[in-house]
């Protein structure tokens, strides 16, 4: 098949932007299997605006604002022809793009609910989708509520990881400190307070757990959580963001990856790259995270995810209990392996295409 994929206007390919991590690991996969693919991206300094890797081509174009970068997209595949165009997280782009290619499949691809709040406006731009793409049932179940008229379109394919890239560190040396990692955005929602008060109450015990915080935030949330950090008694190494090309670095130095989200997570793309790195993973059981993390087996899932004594009551078991935890670690492993590697995020999303197409 012959795909034009779109890019949301914040961030270049490649980037550190997890729509763009997902958009490029997909297209490499389809470019490999012989389809032809074209990714439109807005324009960086240090990037090109044309680069070429076999059958996919990536353009980058001028962003500035929103209206700007789609009137360059729009530019561009004027006089182009596509079998389908994938349009990640935008609703506006993509019905803007089916107004002017009525003819041509075109694919929503929801990472999130931040872009589709329930108005009468993205009402409108859905309708104009020919498929919508989701990554987790519960992101179909929460749009499907928002919006019931669209909910026969929605087709769910689950997120992947490099398990090449992201795996174990067999070199990795024993060490009397548990480190405890935490990666993504650090803004309120993301619960790293829940986590420190969490990593104190296991300290308090008796156990010896730092943490790495990977990740940015503003100057003035920064702070307060570094207060926080010394009034607990929390060792915690603040990193700041680190680019995802060397990311896996980080996960290989840790013994297990916190993600204790406070509000609802779609998918959660950074609980996969810890498993394919052989981390157990605690988790908030929210939104998607439940269909990636098996409590018991690759990790734990925090039903109360808003108390600090829950998380820390799994924590203490991954600390305590080394035989299990080394299970836990060789089945997160597994599992990244066999159900989310990008190969498989791939095929589906390509069957489901194909189907409609053909």
């Amino acid at each position: 098949m012959n795909i034009l994929m779109v890019a949301p206007e914040q961030f270049p390919v490649p980037g550190n932007g997890s729509v763009e991590i997902c958009m490029l690991a997909i297209a490499r996969q389809w470019a490999t299997s012989g389809h032809t693919i074209t990714l439109v991206s807005r324009r960086a300094r240090n990037l090109s605006r044309i680069s070429r890797m076999g059958n996919l081509t990536i353009i980058r174009v001028s962003a500035g604002t929103p209206r700007a970068y789609m009137v360059s997209v729009l530019r561009y595949v004027r006089g182009r022809q596509y079998d389908l165009i994938q349009v990640d997280n935008r609703p506006y782009y993509m019905a803007k793009l089916k107004r002017t290619f009525p003819k041509i499949p075109i694919s929503l691809f929801l990472h999130s609910l931040t872009f589709v709040r329930p108005t009468n406006q993205i009402s409108q731009c859905l309708a104009k989708a020919d498929m919508i793409i989701v990554n987790s049932e519960s992101l179909r179940t929460r749009l499907s509520q928002r919006f019931p008229e669209d909910s026969s379109k929605m087709v769910t394919v689950h997120l992947g990881v490099d398990t090449d890239r992201f795996k174990p560190n067999m070199q990795k040396a024993p060490s009397a400190k548990f480190n405890i990692l935490f990666a993504g955005r650090v803004i309120p929602r993301k619960g790293v307070p829940v986590l420190i008060r969490a990593i104190s109450l296991v300290r308090k015990a008796g156990k010896e757990v730092t943490l790495t915080v990977v990740g940015r935030g503003r100057p003035g949330y920064m702070r307060e959580l570094h207060k926080l950090a010394r009034h607990k008694g929390v060792p915690v190494r603040f990193t700041g963001r680190i680019p995802h090309a060397v990311i896996h670095r980080q996960f290989q130095s840790a013994d297990c990856l916190a993600c204790p989200s406070q509000e609802h997570e779609a998918f959660g793309l950074v609980n996969v790259e810890a498993m394919a790195c052989g981390l157990p993973v605690v988790a908030s059981n929210i939104g998607g995270i439940g269909e990636i993390i098996r409590h018991g087996e690759n990790g734990y899932l925090v039903d109360e995810y808003n108390q600090p004594e829950e998380h820390a009551r799994w924590i203490w078991q991954l600390v305590q209990y080394h035989e299990a935890a080394k299970e836990m670690s060789v089945k997160a492993r597994e599992h990244a392996v066999n159900r989310f590697g990008w190969k498989q995020t791939a095929t589906k999303l390509m069957s489901v295409y194909q189907s409609f197409v053909m």
